[in-house]
């Protein structure tokens, strides 16, 4: 039970990759974490790309980063949907300033870019937002986990478990 104590926030919108929310929630669950479920407040439940849905336990504007020791942000397109609410965006540039995890698999990086928070930082993501991330500020490298102080970074499905190892040892 490596990450006993710890609580984590994982991130979730419409048209999230179930692979990229269901697996980091059993794994940090497995280590220990306690996990809380966190939504935009545009509805109590949210559908995967493909249909499987997700009920979360709190919104972003109803959270305190100073309350938890780091976030997951799941990729597919919720992303994209997640950067539209100045909470949850907020709430993961907070993390970051504090020195926290930020943990972000394919593409999330999109949240990376609004919190503003790359500048400088070593990346990975799924290599069709390469662009996005190189223009504000990241240096992006094809490696399947990027760890950059507490900026933990992957860039698909497939990558999940050196994903999860990088999350864990950061937190760990």
């Amino acid at each position: 039970m490596e990450l006993e104590g710890k609580k984590i926030l994982i991130l979730v919108e419409t048209f999230y990759n179930e692979f990229e929310f269901w697996y980091p929630y059993y794994r940090l669950k497995e280590a220990g974490a306690a996990v809380t479920v966190v939504g935009s407040g545009s509805a109590d439940t949210y559908t995967s790309k493909a249909g499987l849905p997700v009920t979360v336990d709190t919104t972003a504007d109803r959270v305190s980063a100073a309350d938890y020791d780091g976030v997951v942000i799941p990729g597919g397109y919720a992303p994209d949907h997640m950067r539209r609410y100045p909470a949850m965006v907020g709430l993961v540039k907070e993390l970051a300033g504090a020195g926290k995890l930020v943990a972000a698999i394919c593409h999330a990086g999109w949240m990376l870019v609004s919190a503003d928070i790359i500048r400088g930082r070593t990346v990975t993501s799924y290599f069709s937002i390469k662009d996005d991330l190189v223009n504000a500020g990241a240096n992006w490298v094809d490696k399947e986990a990027v760890v950059d102080g507490g900026l933990v970074t992957s860039r698909t499905p497939a990558d999940l478990p050196a994903f999860m190892r990088a999350v864990i040892g950061v937190l760990a």
